[in-house]
């Protein structure tokens, strides 16, 4: 990991690389767009048939396998599974269950002056597309991450499609109740979720994290299907002054071996606790290839001139996972996707089984909303309603901004019920 003091020699240099991390997520997939791009119209036009031959190529998709993984497959899976890890998945999607429906939004009604009422109902999606990642690692977290709120949330079709889905990630499917689970990847997959094929319907929005080309044929589809947000590749921040130099370096670790571009720094006003993480992460990460190399490429220690500037520089990175000493520092916390707090909170407790969901924004895009929630799987739709009295009082008032816009009509549609 790269040691970068943002004071004195090394202030031009560091503020260099902090700006090259603001702009990471449209610099990162630019790389890959035109090569998305390619895919993405390949599967718009020629539908099952372009997105056999992707699967074939990127996924090792046999000629005589079906895209669709039946439910006595997955069945099969789940019978096979060690009981041990039956039951971690079991609480993992416990969890998960009653986290989404406490966070699940309310209908309700107000009442501003008597003969109006106005008021919201909550209504769910259609269909979704959950994406599961499959290339590096088996990831049956994610498969529960992603159907289990959107079964709270009530969405009638849920969708998931993984790159060679793995035993594990198959008995995931089963214990959550899927039904529509196939066997496909990358961008040839969003493209199927968001354009349609004669396999696989079209889905209303597409959720998951995944790679940089995942990433970017979201970001392209955008327009034609929702999706969540850019979920990847993976971020990681640890903004510390008291921490634990090996809990510190683990934590990197474990989450730098996601993906060679995963992003990983240490932010510290503590010289000290910089060289001794920096030392750590060097021991630990030598025999994970992975993290090994994400830590070379990507991985940052800030030695910070302040611990308001450490607090500063976070949130402008505004990191995917976030670690701090205390819960005195939530006060200061602006942008994140999920924060862990104190030395016994490993994010990877997060990526499992806490409950929260570990599909978080990257890219900088935790300045502008959280991770995903089953929020994303509902739409929060207004009601208003009006009796004749309740007309008179609020109507000359909506009259009167008409008028002051020009907007005759509007004013006359309410005039006309006033009468």
């Amino acid at each position: 990991m790269k040691l970068v003091k943002t004071y004195g020699r090394g202030k031009a240099a560091a503020d260099a690389l902090i700006e090259s991390l603001e702009r990471r997520g449209a610099v990162n997939t630019a790389r890959v767009e035109p090569a998305v791009r390619g895919i993405l119209a390949g599967v718009k036009k020629d539908g099952d048939r372009a997105l056999l031959r992707y699967a074939a190529e990127f996924d090792e998709l046999a000629k005589d396998q079906l895209l669709l993984v039946s439910r006595d497959e997955m069945k099969s899976a789940w019978d096979s599974t060690a009981p041990a890890l039956q039951a971690a998945m079991m609480v993992a999607r416990a969890n998960i269950l009653a986290f989404a429906e406490a966070q699940m939004p309310q209908e309700w009604t107000i009442s501003p002056v008597d003969g109006v009422k106005t008021g919201q109902i909550v209504r769910p999606l259609g269909s979704v597309g959950c994406y599961v990642p499959g290339g590096r690692y088996p990831l049956p977290s994610t498969l529960l991450m992603t159907v289990t709120p959107a079964q709270v949330a009530g969405v009638e079709r849920i969708v998931v499609c993984s790159p060679k889905p793995a035993k594990e990630t198959m008995a995931a499917a089963w214990l959550a109740g899927v039904t529509e689970f196939y066997r496909v990847g990358g961008a040839q997959a969003i493209a199927a979720m968001a354009y349609g094929t004669a396999t696989i319907e079209r889905v209303d929005k597409i959720v998951g994290p995944g790679n940089l080309y995942v990433t970017a044929a979201k970001t392209l589809v955008a327009n034609d299907c929702g999706i969540d947000m850019p979920a990847g590749p993976t971020e990681i921040v640890v903004t510390s002054e008291t921490g634990d130099a090996a809990g510190i370096a683990a934590d990197l670790i474990a989450q730098a071996e996601h993906d060679p571009e995963t992003l990983a720094v240490l932010i510290t006003s503590k010289e000290t606790l910089a060289r001794d993480v920096a030392a750590e992460v060097k021991l630990r990460a030598r025999d994970n290839k992975i993290a090994k190399q994400s830590l070379a490429a990507q991985g940052c220690v800030f030695v910070t001139a302040t611990v308001r500037e450490a607090r500063e520089l976070t949130n402008r990175l505004a990191p995917e996972h976030l670690t701090v000493d205390s819960d005195a520092d939530l006060k200061w916390i602006r942008n994140a996707g999920s924060v862990f707090v104190g030395e016994y909170a490993p994010q990877s407790m997060g990526d499992y089984i806490s409950g929260p969901n570990h599909v978080l924004p990257t890219g900088r895009v935790g300045r502008v909303r959280g991770g995903l929630s089953v929020s994303d799987f509902v739409k929060v739709i207004t009601v208003q309603r009006y009796t004749r009295a309740g007309l008179k009082k609020m109507g000359p008032h909506a009259v009167a901004l008409a008028e002051a816009e020009g907007l005759k009509g509007h004013a006359e549609s309410v005039r006309v019920r006033m009468q």
